[in-house]
């Protein structure tokens, strides 16, 4: 069941998720189960399958990983969600096993069941509070209500990362490209939901001497860029004594990286900024869709280390 086929047209705040959900044991006790609905964003599903045999993985300790099988000559690791959401699932049915790929990385999660595809935008997805967020672990980066139910978008990548940190990492090593933006100190807005990613990107842009401005999504960017717009404009300076490129994911509550994008490309003060993508879901196969919207560059979060580079390729000498 692939779901590989996005159509979506960049730039318009839109996104489709697949629907699943987790039926999990009255938090009241009682007989019977409860609901909870989740989503995942089309473009990281590979394909949904039935429960597939299992091999150990005697090298990852952690409880949340099944094992590993085999599909079409792939060895891919199996994650129980449930057990990764500290949730006590009611087997009321046969699960369902979601494959992801992302950062370039296969993983398969297993659900309970799955329901549908839905488009929605990212104008309706709010970020989820505290108390919202401790409920699945800390895993949950947008919440939004579709017909009569709410359904909560997930940090793949956080989950991902934690149970491999080598797929997440901030390691640079270039010293020469180092002092190259060393003595550029450029400033730089990164924005990206994910508090895990976005420290991870900020640490690496300081490391080569940055200075670092963080929003958590595409309208909070827009907005501070709005404000550093108004100053200069008042000032009579230019925009990049306050900003000299912008660092975005894609994947966002709000306004994603992809509107955020087009936005400035589309205003008169913003546009020579350089935007560079960083998401876990930029591959070559959907590197048209940045492109469309004038991102000067794209790079997969699974080549981090390859961002300073390209900034130091987008900035004046």
């Amino acid at each position: 069941m692939p779901h590989n086929n996005i159509l979506l047209e960049s730039g318009t705040n839109e996104l489709e998720i697949v629907e699943f959900y987790m039926n999990e044991a009255p938090r009241k006790g009682g007989e019977g189960f409860e609901r909870s609905y989740y989503g995942i964003n089309v473009a990281k599903v590979l394909e949904i399958l039935r429960m597939p045999d299992l091999t150990e993985l005697p090298e990852i300790s952690h409880p949340a990983v099944l094992g590993a099988f085999n599909l079409r000559n792939r060895i891919i690791p199996l994650v129980d969600l449930g057990v990764w959401l500290r949730k006590k699932i009611v087997e009321a049915e046969a699960p369902k096993i979601i494959v992801t790929e992302f950062n370039k990385v296969t993983t398969a999660f297993r659900v309970s069941g799955v329901t549908r595809i839905h488009r929605v935008s990212w104008g309706n997805v709010e970020s989820p509070n505290f108390y919202v967020s401790s409920l699945a672990a800390n895993s949950i980066t947008g919440v939004v209500k579709i017909e009569d139910r709410i359904i909560y978008i997930l940090d793949m990548e956080k989950i991902v990362a934690e149970l491999s940190p080598q797929h997440l990492s901030s390691s640079f090593a270039d010293e020469e490209l180092r002092a190259r933006l060393l003595s550029k100190r450029p400033k730089l807005l990164v924005v990206d939901d994910s508090a895990l990613a976005r420290n991870v990107v900020r640490d690496l842009l300081v490391d080569v001497g940055a200075r670092v401005t963080l929003a958590t999504n595409g309208r909070e960017a827009l907005e501070t860029l709005q404000g550093w717009k108004r100053e200069a404009v008042e000032s009579g300076r230019p925009i990049t004594d306050f900003v000299n490129a912008v660092v975005s994911d894609v994947e966002m509550p709000v306004m994603d990286g992809h509107s955020l994008t087009l936005r400035i490309k589309e205003d008169a003060v913003l546009r020579g900024l350089p935007v560079v993508l960083c998401s876990s879901i930029v591959s070559s196969t959907l590197a048209h869709k940045g492109e469309s919207v004038g991102a000067d560059a794209q790079i997969s979060k699974a080549d981090m280390q390859d961002l300073p580079e390209a900034l130091a390729g987008l900035l004046p000498a």
